[in-house]
């Protein structure tokens, strides 16, 4: 099959806004893909409804259908539908994240369960599933007992660099940016001990944006951070163009192990130089000439290497760049879109 010919339903009940989805998406297109999306906002199941009315006018004008995050139950529909190859961007395990990592639900309840049988599920049902890195595989591997070959990596990346600044806007202080949410993966509890350790370096200004972050924090008085709400995607990567240093995170899960979290993606593409904690993830595409990599859940380490890019701007330059480098290399939309093409017309071909 000739790739312009090529057409890949995108289907489920995902929002083609986030991240991850405008990334698959846009480097499908430029790759010269055809999409047809075939996707439900309503509520219940009457999103499910929906997509079979929709599915039903499609269903003879793709070559794949491919199963959009999140689409755990989206996978289990599709394969009543479709005789064609799916293809399930699991992106995540819900099992890990909301038993584990989260914490939101006990181990060994009846919840937890349902949520290890959706993922062993819609993995077992899809030909092909993508995750974000080898880690990631390795976990489903194991705890799902699916065989290694089912999973393909393609990395979060990030649509960033078309903010790229030439210059950063001028400020007489050393600006630090986080966001995120306040779960333990992101590591919140050690950046503002680390805040508090330099509250007495009057050159240093940290902004941290989360509404959670910042609601959390509303009784305690940080003198060298300013919280900032939830704010549009856009306004965010401003706000990182205008700072100084980027940080990732700094959790000690057992999921901060697994991910490349979307933050550095978007860090490293406005070539900004990071700070994140040292994973095995983050080796598999980053190295210490590209980030400054520091233990896990560990404040004074943070302290150091903040202190360490301080005044140090020849350091600072030489990892932005070199980062931004790979991640032309190895992350950027048209590269991951590539990536993603190939593995669909093998499928397709065989």
């Amino acid at each position: 099959m000739k790739s312009k010919d090529l057409t890949i339903c995108f289907f489920g009940i995902y929002n083609s806004e986030y991240s991850r989805n405008r990334i698959l998406l846009n480097g499908l297109r430029q790759n010269g893909v055809k999409i047809i999306e075939c996707h439900s906002n309503k509520k219940g199941f009457l999103k499910y409804f929906d997509l079979i009315k929709k599915h039903w006018k499609l269903r003879k004008k793709y070559d794949v259908l491919l199963v959009a995050f999140p689409g755990w139950s989206s996978v289990i529909l599709a394969k009543f539908l479709t005789r064609k190859p799916i293809i399930f961007d699991a992106f995540i395990s819900i099992y890990d994240s909301n038993v584990f990592d989260r914490k939101r639900i006990k181990k060994r309840s009846l919840k937890a369960k349902r949520l290890w049988l959706l993922d062993w599920l819609s993995c077992k049902l899809a030909d092909k599933v993508f995750l974000d890195t080898n880690e990631h595989i390795k976990y489903f591997v194991k705890e799902f007992g699916i065989k290694k070959e089912k999973f393909k990596r393609i990395f979060v990346g990030s649509l960033a660099e078309k903010f790229l600044l030439s210059e950063k806007v001028s400020s007489n202080k050393f600006t630090i940016i986080f966001y995120g949410f306040l779960i333990p993966l992101q590591g919140v509890k050690y950046i503002l001990e680390a805040t508090e350790k330099l509250k007495d370096d009057k050159d240093i200004q940290f902004n941290i944006v989360g509404s959670k972050i910042k609601k959390s924090c509303d009784d305690k008085n940080f003198s060298n951070v300013n919280f900032i709400d939830d704010v549009s995607y856009e306004k965010l990567l401003n706000l990182m163009n205008e700072s100084d240093v980027c940080l990732g995170i700094f959790g000690d899960t057992d999921k901060t192990q697994r991910v490349i979290a979307n933050k550095i993606f978007d860090a490293v593409a406005l070539k900004k130089p990071v700070i994140t904690a040292d994973t095995k993830a983050i080796r598999e595409l980053f190295d210490d000439n590209d980030l400054l990599l520091i233990p896990t859940a560990n404040s004074r380490e943070l302290v150091r290497a903040i202190l360490n890019l301080k005044n140090n701007q020849e350091k600072m330059d030489y990892l932005a760049q070199n980062s931004y480098n790979k991640f032309i290399q190895k992350a950027d939309v048209r590269v991951l879109g590539k990536q993603l093409k190939k593995i669909t017309q093998k499928l397709v071909e065989n």
